[in-house]
């Protein structure tokens, strides 16, 4: 992908999907997966949800344990670069400075943003299966909330117990109320398309 002046570096990026739990995060970096892939780009996806139980075998759900997770997200991502790949990040991040982080210390970053209510967030998280993430995360934070009862496993809630907290300069930043996937996968799209053109990034 070339600049205005029709030159093009290869040079190994990382874009980090974030945004509320259900906002969509993990559908649109697979399609962005899936596309790259398609292209010919060597990319790896990494996702929060998967690494996180790596990461913190026997998690106790604390601020300490979040800030570790997260530092070393940043980490494998730069050894997945230096590997000679470009990285999709899959992560909510909530905490600023955990975005930051990455940004400091990889040349080529981008932060795609998935604006989202919460109460449309907790909508699609209601139909949401067990699986890698908690089903019912929104529902049991509420209830925790309101009658003091605790549920297992279950940590602070981004949304509900702390805040997402917004990076205005961010890269890419989409609305995803009352857009489809396919929708809100072309913005992405085409957002990082124009970054990486801007950057000269191949």
């Amino acid at each position: 992908m070339s600049n205005s002046n029709g030159i093009c570096v290869n040079r190994n990026w990382a874009i980090w999907i974030t945004g509320l739990p259900a906002c969509g995060k993990s559908t649109i970096a697979g399609k962005f997966y899936e596309q790259l892939r398609a292209e010919g780009v060597k990319v790896v996806l990494l996702c929060m949800d998967e690494r996180r139980k790596i990461y913190i075998p026997n998690p106790e759900y604390t601020c300490d344990e979040r800030q570790r997770a997260y530092n070393l997200f940043v980490e494998d991502a730069i050894s997945i670069m230096e590997s000679g790949r470009c990285v999709i990040m899959d992560g909510s991040a909530h905490e600023l400075c955990w975005r930051n982080d990455a940004r400091e210390k990889i040349e080529y970053f981008a932060e795609v943003y998935l604006r989202c209510p919460v109460n449309m967030a907790m909508k699609r998280e209601s139909g949401r299966q067990q699986g890698l993430v908690m089903a019912g995360l929104y529902e049991k934070a509420l209830e925790r909330q309101r009658t003091g009862r605790d549920f297992e496993d279950l940590g602070e809630v981004i949304g509900v117990d702390v805040k997402f907290q917004e990076d205005h300069n961010a890269e890419c930043i989409v609305d995803t109320a009352g857009k489809t996937p396919d929708e809100t996968f072309e913005e992405v799209k085409n957002c990082l398309q124009k970054w990486r053109r801007m950057n000269g990034i191949c």
